[in-house]
């Protein structure tokens, strides 16, 4: 008999290589560099801006595309292409000193990396902790959430240093190789059925999972909850500079940090109290953080860095949660392409989080008010959509 896997260690390399691919959430430090380098070039903050939307829409992409591979093979070998295709992504940036060339490095390459190594880091947390999916999902979700927290302080450091452009090439060959090195040991999970599993294991596979209505809900509701994290993500480090909330820097690390605990504070939560009014209540949290940073002129500037923390740690919540929401309506076997699917719902708040703050700002003398109470609009529908979704459950 062959020993099995050690699955707390392929949770850590999990956690490990979504730490990793989590220095792409520090885009607004990167940003900031890159629009002062370039200034002479005319560089705008809502062209730079979509190099990160475009990575993050490329994550579901890379997930669909490898997703049902990773079902089928397990996840080692793709973790491996995503570190390459990450650290490829991360290095060439630093060469990319035109606006297209930055879309294609940063946006296109290193978003399929992610969505390589994310979906199958992911998938196989979530099926070798069949008995704990929240947990599991959220601290794979925290790694990913918390890359800023440890990585842009040395940015910001390799940046004074050596430029921003150099900081890319060395980040890039740092984490390939990182990535790479954790693929190692993530073994596919095993195909019987434990004792404490509490879905379907065989499940339906995405062909089927499209035709049903309750994904699509589910999607509207995932896409509602993510754009506003994703608008914060996106913009902390203007935001805070706008608003004089406090040092640029320091915001990109408290969101990243909100982020991150949301991750496993939600996550856990709703192993607890069920995932679906849970859901509900990260869309209370969202209406409220966004509404005390709307009101920051008046209530001060720390209940604007609260009001980033409370977006930010609902947005972490929703990406806790929506592996085990996916995994608990169409099983785990096909998780990694049927959560490649639902994941297109973060693609999309990816592309329409951060231009609709960039568009606004521009359009409103430099003021994010108006997006703010937009996406608050639109955590109030969430609410709704997820109640309704709730009271279908309750009747079938």
């Amino acid at each position: 008999m062959t020993k099995q896997p050690n699955r707390w260690l392929i949770l850590a390399a999990a956690i490990l290589t979504n730490l990793s691919l989590g220095t792409g959430y520090a885009w607004s430090v990167f940003q900031a560099a890159l629009l002062e380098t370039n200034a002479s070039k005319g560089w705008e903050l809502s062209q730079t801006s979509l190099a990160f939307s475009i990575s993050f829409a490329m994550v579901p992409v890379g997930m669909i595309l490898f997703g049902p591979k990773i079902d089928a093979q397990g996840p080692k070998k793709f973790v491996f292409l995503g570190g390459i295709l990450f650290g490829l992504g991360m290095f060439l940036t630093g060469f990319a000193t035109s606006i297209p060339l930055l879309y294609v490095t940063y946006g296109v390459l290193l978003g399929l990396g992610i969505g390589s190594a994310y979906g199958a880091a992911t998938s196989v947390a979530v099926k070798w902790f069949p008995d704990k999916k929240g947990l599991a999902g959220g601290l794979t979700a925290a790694g990913f959430g918390s890359g800023p927290i440890i990585f842009s302080p040395i940015i910001k450091s390799l940046i004074a240093s050596v430029g921003v452009y150099r900081t890319f090439n060395i980040l890039g060959l740092v984490l390939l190789v990182i990535i790479c090195g954790a693929s190692i040991v993530m073994e596919k999970a095993p195909t019987t059925k434990g004792a404490a599993e509490q879905v379907v294991l065989d499940g339906k596979t995405y062909k089927e999972m499209l035709k049903e209505g309750n994904f699509w809900l589910l999607w509207l509701i995932y896409t509602l909850g993510a754009t506003g994290g994703m608008m914060m993500i996106g913009t902390a480090s203007d935001i805070a500079k706008t608003y004089a909330l406090a040092d640029p820097v320091l915001v990109v690390m408290l969101v990243s940090l909100a982020n991150t605990f949301g991750r496993i504070f939600w996550g856990v939560i709703s192993d607890k109290i069920g995932r679906y009014f849970t859901v509900v209540a990260m869309f209370m949290v969202i209406a409220v953080g966004l509404f005390l940073l709307a009101s920051n002129q008046s209530l001060g500037a720390s209940l604007g860095i609260i009001g980033v923390m409370m977006v930010a740690l609902s947005f972490g919540g929703f990406l806790g949660a929506f592996p085990g929401i996916t995994a608990e309506n169409w099983g785990v076997q096909n998780a990694g392409s049927n959560y490649g699917w639902m994941f297109t719902a973060y693609g999309v708040a990816a592309l329409f989080g951060p231009q609709l703050a960039t568009n606004i700002k521009t359009a409103n003398n430099g003021d994010y008010t108006l997006a703010f109470f937009i996406v608050i609009a639109m955590a109030l529908i969430g609410i709704l959509f997820q109640l309704y979704f709730i009271k279908k459950l309750k009747k079938s």
